[in-house]
């Protein structure tokens, strides 16, 4: 028997594979099929990859909008806390708006006169666990990694005495509580606005181990300051300032904001404060006028 030899001709040495028969065509090797777990896997990564470059697109709009546009140093983003490198009679607003401490913004009226505020227990008075018998409302705030719980009581006529306040006055609440804690109870008690602004412990100046609220550097006319605080530390730098009060400690009774609605009402003319303090301080009982 007589075996044929076929002789075929490479499939390379053909030029033209279209007009090849069907079964030569179809010897060309195919791609292996695409394991359906890469495909999800390639499809999550370039997932990923969008979303990180759109945020670190937003994230560098939003670097640019709170870099100054103007700055000594080379082309480049800043780290915000070398906004307030800054001279401080170029910036006012910003400063206070970032929580520098020093500077308030300037007054809308130049001749309003500026009352600064003591929190606790000058305005409210605050319990922690266990709660006393009677409170307005509970803060939790988080501090130092630990939520804790605060029972707030309000002082009498302390709703009457902001509004009347915010009236006649620019109002400053000036705390040296912590700003965890003390931001919170603000936002309870002022609902309607009536504070300016807010100032906490770390816009006060550390002096032999007590927190001293300096009004010097907060950009007032010190003739047309006043603050009241149950702490005499806190105004040991402007005593003719300050009007001393009588610590609250959950007296529903209390009547102290009462009385100075009555005194602040008369104050409309005064041009100098600090003598109107001193009249003030001799005529309440239990305390002296103040030497100057």
């Amino acid at each position: 028997m007589v075996s044929k030899i076929i002789k075929r001709t490479p499939t390379k040495s053909i030029k033209n594979r279209r007009n090849l028969p069907g079964h030569l065509r179809r010897s060309r090797k195919k791609s292996p099929a695409k394991n359906p777990a890469s495909v999800v896997v390639a499809s999550i990564n370039k997932s990923l990859y969008t979303c990180h470059r759109r945020l670190i697109k937003l994230f560098t709009k939003f670097t640019r909008v709170a870099t100054p546009k103007k700055t000594p140093r080379k082309q480049g983003y800043q780290l915000l806390g070398k906004v307030f490198d800054e001279p401080a009679n170029g910036n006012n607003l910003r400063r206070s708006l970032f929580d520098d401490g020093n500077v308030l913004p300037p007054l809308v009226s130049p001749e309003k006169k500026t009352i600064f505020l003591d929190l606790d227990e000058t305005l409210v008075h605050s319990n922690p666990n266990p709660p006393p018998e009677k409170y307005d409302f509970i803060v939790r705030p988080v501090i130092d990694g630990h939520r804790v719980e605060f029972y707030v009581v309000k002082r009498p006529f302390m709703d009457e005495f902001l509004e009347f306040l915010s009236e006649k006055f620019e109002v400053v609440v000036f705390t040296a509580g912590l700003k965890e804690y003390a931001s919170l109870v603000l936002d309870r008690i002022d609902r309607k606005g009536l504070i300016s602004h807010r100032l906490y412990r770390d816009s006060c100046k550390e002096v032999d181990g007590m927190f001293v609220k300096d009004l010097s550097d907060k950009g007032r006319d010190m003739k047309k300051v006043v603050i009241v605080d149950d702490n005499p530390n806190s105004y040991l730098f402007q005593p003719e300032n300050a009007i001393p009060i009588r610590p609250f400690m959950n007296d529903l009774a209390d009547g102290e904001l009462k009385k100075l609605i009555e005194f602040l009402g008369g104050c409309n003319e005064v041009e100098d404060m600090r003598e109107a303090v001193k009249v003030y301080l001799a005529e309440e009982e239990g305390y002296t006028s103040v030497e100057i």
